[in-house]
């Protein structure tokens, strides 16, 4: 199979507007999360999260896109959704570090989009007014007529919830006429947009991919149904103190919002352009767990598939890896199951090898997640830096490995499995790894 490589990265995050900063704030243990100030918690058990705060101006973007960008998004600002916005601007970063601005040697055609995302949790305030012209009990209960007079709602909000609006918006942003892959597998979705991105490389099909994923849920009906499931953190002493994966006191994930992108690209053509290389992609593992919505599975089979498949596909044994980014996203099950798939995966070295996980200080991402982590696990490789899992006080019996606990490890490393394990059962790893000759 052909070498995929990694010429580019970027990222938006609640630690940062951009990767350095956000690497930077993540190796000192920063945390991101903070109260909710984007819509009105009041009597909500849970009222913190990773909200990122600050509204991106696509006037600002459009000045930074590449003079073939096909599409001025200003005309389309407000059916742009948030995240989709924090995805440019990370993409943007990424394609620059890429050295892909202003490159028109490579046919579009050859240039691909694979992005996780779930389309846009619409507002209260919208369904409100919807249901204005709703009629209980009438043989008509929708007047659409008067809707369609009433003005106050934008007819296109519809293109606002489709999950496939960020790769159709990229596509046509960045002049990517290759393959255009939506990826909707919850927590999973990011990575599985990098690990299917990257195949579609080793096949020929494109010779460039932007790969990644980005989430904003930070609304009442983004909440809405993890409040009623209890899955995020209730008791907290801060906002900052909440996420605490592999914590004997976790009691829950934190929610955020965020977007990260790597450019992915074939090894002979980085080189014959000259493009610069900050890591390999090395392998890829997806896996579900066929066992519950809302569950992972007790003995954790879909992650021990997954990172079984990862090492295959890149070629390598346990004993190869480094080191670990795991999902470790502070519920009581996931972070005991994980821990019990690395031991059945890892075997003796289980004890030993550094895990941690990036949610303690980001939250969860949701589809942006795995891509976040992957840029974070290859600007370590690249640092020696193992990132730190913050909030880490009481050890729990049932999560006994070594979580790097709240400070970072100053460690040259170069081959790194990252897990996302999707609510619902989907499975994703990625092995990534330095780039050598």
């Amino acid at each position: 199979m052909s070498r995929v490589v990694i010429t580019g990265y970027g990222m938006v995050t609640p630690l940062g507007p951009n990767a350095p900063e956000s690497f930077d704030r993540a190796r000192r243990g920063h945390s991101g999360i903070s109260m909710l100030q984007s819509f009105d918690t009041t009597g909500l058990p849970c009222r913190i999260g990773g909200e990122i705060k600050r509204e991106p101006s696509l006037d600002i973007i459009m000045k930074s896109l590449p003079s073939n960008s096909k599409i001025d998004i200003r005309r389309l600002e407000k059916y742009t959704p948030r995240p989709i916005k924090f995805m440019i601007e990370a993409t943007v970063e990424a394609t620059k570090q890429a050295r892909l601005h202003g490159d028109d040697t490579i046919p579009p055609e050859r240039m691909g989009v694979a992005l996780g995302y779930h389309g846009e949790n619409p507002p209260v305030s919208d369904m409100m007014f919807v249901h204005r012209f709703y009629r209980d009990g009438s043989a008509h209960p929708w007047d659409m007529r008067a809707l369609d007079n009433a003005g106050g709602y934008p007819y296109f909000s519809f293109f606002r919830r489709k999950s496939d609006v960020a790769t159709a918006l990229m596509g046509g942003i960045f002049d990517c006429k290759g393959p255009n892959i939506s990826v909707a597998s919850a927590c999973s979705a990011g990575a599985q947009a990098i690990g299917e991105a990257a195949g579609i490389i080793r096949d020929g099909a494109a010779d460039i991919m932007i790969a990644g994923g980005c989430e904003s849920a930070l609304n009442f009906m983004g909440f809405a149904g993890f409040v009623l499931i209890k899955a995020m953190s209730e008791k907290y002493a801060s906002p900052e103190k909440a996420s605490r994966p592999f914590d004997r006191k976790r009691n829950g994930f934190v929610m955020s919002e965020g977007a990260a992108v790597v450019i992915l690209e074939g090894l002979a053509h980085a080189k014959r352009r000259g493009a610069p290389i900050y890591g390999e992609f090395l392998g890829y593992g997806s896996s579900a767990d066929a066992y519950r919505i809302t569950d992972t599975h007790p003995k954790g089979d879909g992650a021990i598939i997954a990172m079984q498949a990862a090492l295959k596909d890149a070629s390598l044994t346990p004993d190869d890896i480094d080191y670990i980014n795991a999902h470790g996203t502070s519920t009581i099950m996931n972070d005991q199951t994980e821990t019990e798939a690395i031991k059945q995966v890892f075997g003796g070295r289980a004890a030993s090898i550094p895990i941690s996980s990036n949610k303690s200080m980001i939250g969860h991402t949701i589809a942006a997640a795995g891509a976040i982590e992957c840029v974070l696990s290859m600007m370590g490789i690249n640092e020696s830096v193992i990132l730190p899992t913050i909030n880490y006080e009481n050890p729990d019996p049932k999560c006994n490995l070594n979580y790097v606990p709240n400070v970072a490890l100053d460690m040259p490393h170069k081959r790194v499995l990252s897990n996302s394990f999707g609510f619902g059962g989907q499975n994703a790893c990625l092995a990534i790894g330095k780039y050598e000759e």
